[in-house]
């Protein structure tokens, strides 16, 4: 199998070309490629499928094997393959994703992409459409949680997936690799969630750690970058315009109030070719 390693931030998937390329159990690849130690490294796979309904199609796989609806860094990096590569030509184009219909601009340099905003679409806080349950009410912002016997406060949104975005002090001081698996497999996540957890640094800057569903702490997360945006917003910590700090890098996250859709600029990087016996 062809594949090319990318990465939006240091959020890097094995990237492959399914017009060529077939995979008969992706969810099988995308566990062994997935592998640090075993296979090529990566926090899972992203497919590259035509589509009857979009330029492209994407299909992603947590390093678990387990499938995802959307990935922000990923969608990037899709853009930046299909120009680099020779797929396409054009500078604007559409994806389907399970996670809804992106579009895409391109910024083009010396004949490569370079970054990418993409028009996320608007972010979700219908508790059953994210899905969260609790105490049936209709949406969770700001509401306390027990995780762990500590008390936090969380605000849940769906960009496509689900994200529940915590604020605290000091995101140096979480011990992710304990606290997230426990919001990861919270009861009242029937799907599971990808966790955010966010230092405000002024009203126009955050800085975030994320617990992805299916693949553990990773460098960025796009999706989790915009709910983070978005919930920062609508809890008065940060006005519409959010410089997104990320262990990978930095997004600019944009919610535009008229049109209540959220867009993501950030980079796309490819990092090598490579071949694979799977």
């Amino acid at each position: 199998m062809k594949f090319t390693k990318m990465h939006g931030c240091g959020n890097d998937y094995v990237y492959v070309n399914c017009f060529e390329e077939k995979i008969d159990d992706p969810n099988k690849v995308a566990k062994m490629v997935s592998d640090r130690h075993f296979g090529i490294g990566s926090d899972g796979m992203i497919c590259i499928h035509p589509s009857d309904k979009a330029d492209f199609r994407m299909a992603m796989y947590n390093s678990d094997g387990s499938e995802g609806a959307m990935c922000g860094n990923g969608v990037r990096c899709i853009a930046k393959y299909v120009y680099d590569y020779g797929l396409t030509d054009k500078t604007t184009i559409t994806i389907e994703t399970k996670g809804g219909m992106k579009e895409l601009d391109l910024t083009v340099e010396d004949g490569k992409v370079s970054w990418v905003k993409v028009d996320m679409e608007k972010p979700i806080t219908k508790a059953d459409q994210i899905p969260v349950s609790y105490n049936d009410q209709d949406t969770v912002i700001n509401e306390p949680v027990i995780v762990d016997g500590k008390e936090y406060h969380i605000t849940c949104i769906s960009m496509g997936n689900p994200h529940g975005v915590v604020f605290v002090d000091s995101v140096d001081d979480i011990d992710i690799e304990k606290i997230g698996p426990k919001f990861e497999h919270h009861p009242m996540f029937p799907d599971r969630v990808n966790t955010e957890f966010v230092e405000v640094i002024d009203h126009n800057t955050v800085k975030m750690r994320v617990w992805e569903r299916g693949a553990g702490e990773t460098l960025a997360c796009g999706t989790g970058a915009c709910a983070t945006a978005y919930a920062s917003y609508i809890n008065g910590k940060t006005g519409n315009k959010v410089l997104v700090h990320l262990i990978g890098g930095d997004l600019q996250i944009e919610y535009d109030k008229e049109k209540n859709t959220i867009f993501m600029t950030g980079p796309a990087t490819t990092v090598f070719d490579g071949e694979i016996n799977i």
